[in-house]
């Protein structure tokens, strides 16, 4: 009998210490609810190929994070334990401290779960511009050299953010957290990240969600507001082909626009110098070697971190309340508010040239390059099939990759 009450004491054990046994604590079913949540964002990172490079490890990291008792996120902490309750091991280990009162203590120091160490990265402020170098490195600014003008759909663009900042302190958000929803509206992701790590890092794991969600259903967002805010012949314009650009312009054009952006706004300057650095070791063509790392290997491991730490904030307790379906309405209002701003630019641009500019490529002045672009193209060949919008809507899309950066520079200098 003895045997038996044994084994089955050791069953019972094991079972309470088990994952399982968590799901039965209070407030264990949000980590039940999270880790569906996660599985459905892995269906639509694999079964529906939504921005599966990142979509993928950040539904992941949720899963891993909202697994009762792993510890993934536990954060470093020491113990003291009395010496007389402590084993040989542990006082051959850490040794002996002694307290006020002259009694004896070993001093256990307990190591952090691994995203509480790759959240660093996230916390500190390095993922973020790692990307945007990676992001540079890929970028051929040559149709905003070409089209200097897409600099203004590319910051039209960038009008839903404050929108919908302006609506968020009207619904009672703090203005940093406002800060934090509004940068959705750039359909950025790193930025969002960035911006939210620097403002409110709680509610990190929500607006990360929302903004690679929105990113993701750029294609199935941007047709409605391009085909109601605009007309039949306006869809159908062809633009002229944009001139050559030369090899020294796309040299002088990072780092000019690293020192006019640093200058005027210091705390952009993490982003945008990181984002036009990786396109100097594009445009140069000295550094090769450099330039395919930036593309390739870095950006692929600095991805994965990313993704993983950023997914691993959304916890049940933060990410299962009112103000997270709050946050994320409000970053689908902020995309729709920026699509919707830059093609109503595209058609005051439109107006003033005589017609010759299409006013679809004011869509992609949003900052998800480029599928932005690839969106205007394809919506354009729909009412005109011999029309070639892509190379045209590139320059208001990668002019918004800049502009989401600047606006993430004016939100941090106001409420940072």
């Amino acid at each position: 009998m003895e045997m038996l009450r044994i084994i089955w004491d050791t069953i019972l054990n094991l079972a309470n210490e088990s994952g399982f046994a968590g799901f039965f604590t209070p407030g264990g079913w949000r980590d039940g609810v999270m880790i569906l949540v996660a599985c459905f964002l892995l269906y639509l990172a694999i079964g529906r190929k939504f921005e599966p490079l990142l979509l993928l490890p950040i539904a992941f990291g949720m899963l891993l994070a909202n697994l009762p008792f792993a510890g993934l996120n536990a954060v470093p902490s020491t113990e003291l334990i009395p010496i007389a309750e402590a084993t040989a091991t542990e006082i051959a280990k850490y040794g002996t401290v002694v307290a006020a009162n002259g009694e004896e203590f070993v001093q256990v120091a307990h190591s952090g779960g691994l995203f509480y160490y790759l959240y660093l990265g996230v916390k500190l402020g390095i993922y973020p511009p790692l990307i945007f170098l990676g992001v540079g490195a890929m970028t051929d600014f040559g149709p905003l050299i070409a089209n200097p003008k897409s600099f203004l759909l590319g910051a039209a663009a960038q009008i839903g953010i404050f929108i919908t900042f302006i609506g968020a302190i009207l619904l009672g958000f703090p203005a940093n957290v406002a800060g934090s929803i509004a940068i959705i509206g750039g359909a950025d992701g790193p930025t969002a990240i960035y911006v939210t790590s620097k403002l409110a890092p709680e509610y990190l794991g929500p607006i990360a969600v929302a903004a690679y969600s929105y990113m993701a259903l750029v294609p199935i967002i941007q047709p409605f507001f391009m085909k109601a805010l605009t007309t039949p012949k306006e869809r159908r314009v062809v633009m002229e082909q944009s001139r050559n650009v030369t090899k020294t312009e796309k040299i002088i054009f990072p780092i000019a626009v690293t020192i006019v952006v640093s200058l005027l706004l210091p705390s952009a300057a993490p982003l945008v110098g990181m984002l036009m650095l990786g396109n100097l070791f594009r445009e140069s063509g000295v550094v090769a070697r450099a330039s395919n790392t930036a593309q390739n290997e870095l950006m692929n491991i600095v991805t994965i971190f990313l993704g993983t730490t950023v997914g691993a904030t959304a916890k049940g307790e933060v990410f299962l309340q009112v103000d997270t379906l709050l946050i994320i309405g409000l970053g689908l209002f902020a995309f729709c508010m920026g699509t919707a701003a830059g093609v109503l630019f595209g058609k005051v641009m439109y107006l003033f040239s005589g017609g010759k500019v299409n006013p679809l490529i004011g869509s992609a002045g949003v900052s998800a390059v480029p599928m932005a672009a690839r969106v205007s193209q394809k919506v354009g060949q729909e009412y005109n099939p011999a029309n070639f919008l892509l190379m045209h809507a590139m320059g208001p899309n990668v002019a918004g990759v800049i502009g989401s950066a600047v606006a993430a520079g004016v939100l941090i200098s106001i409420l940072g």
